[in-house]
């Protein structure tokens, strides 16, 4: 393993750069996983990364070794760093003290969107982001759709709050959702304030596209053009509105749940 102990190696001027740039991630198509849990899931799921990063504090923890020795039978390269270059780094507080660099995913967006999939138009905050990718990839939805003006979803905010659900999903960033939504034959289906159908009156016993949009101002006009129905969630009169991750989690498991009948 090698040591790394200055601020001015370039290797590690690289990795504090990917940590806290968006545009350096974007740039150099790599992202960090932090963490105990993503690193174990990534390795389940996707495979080695390509660079496993500990704090010096860390080794002798047992998860960590553990993904170490992982690390050295598959031959991805590992480097230390004292803990005060590792905290540089790290976007955790009190975390165990690994990380691992990965090429951020790029899958081929399909030519047709056939299979139950979410949409999103200009979604901004990164927690909303995780936890509908997180609900639905408990819900078994496959592909999302990320609008050019959505959080980006390999950000370490968003892969916290995901909890690994990124490495069950499709993930496509910067699609022109008017153009994707205008070639699937599925239902598209966005919630509104302004309708009187429920998702409990909608059939779901089929494969959808879910459209959710901006957490304050919703769906832009233009897409909700390309919606074959808009459904509300009932709810109290005193609220005026769901959290859009709320939202989204009602509905992908009200289609769970007539599926299962």
């Amino acid at each position: 393993m090698k040591s790394i102990t200055s601020k001015d190696n370039p290797q590690y001027k690289e990795l504090k750069l990917i940590a806290t740039s968006s545009q350096a991630r974007r740039k150099a198509g790599k992202t960090l996983l932090d963490g105990v849990h993503l690193c174990e899931a990534y390795f389940q799921h996707l495979g080695q990364p390509a660079l496993c990063v500990v704090s010096d504090l860390a080794m002798n923890d047992h998860e960590v070794h553990q993904l170490l020795m992982q690390c050295e039978q598959k031959n991805v390269p590992c480097i230390s760093l004292p803990e005060a270059l590792y905290q540089a780094v790290s976007q955790v507080e009190n975390g165990v003290g690994i990380m691992f660099l990965i090429a951020t995913p790029e899958p081929e967006l399909p030519k047709i969107i056939n299979e139950t999939s979410v949409a999103l138009d200009n979604l901004q905050d990164p927690g909303n982001l995780g936890s509908i990718l997180r609900s639905a990839a408990a819900a078994g939805v496959k592909n999302v759709l990320c609008s050019a003006g959505t959080a980006l979803a390999w950000s370490p905010k968003v892969m916290r709050a995901g909890m690994g659900a990124h490495f069950l999903l499709n993930i496509f960033e910067n699609v022109d959702l008017e153009t994707a939504l205008s070639t699937t034959t599925l239902p598209v289906l966005a919630t509104s304030s302004h309708t009187t159908k429920t998702i409990y009156q909608t059939d779901l016993n089929q494969s959808v596209v879910w459209l959710f949009g901006h957490e304050g101002q919703g769906v832009s006009d233009t897409l909700m053009t390309k919606a074959t129905d808009t459904v509300t969630i009932p709810q109290q009169a005193a609220i005026e509105s769901l959290n859009v991750a709320a939202s989204a989690a009602i509905c992908f498991f009200e289609q769970v749940r007539q599926q299962l009948k």
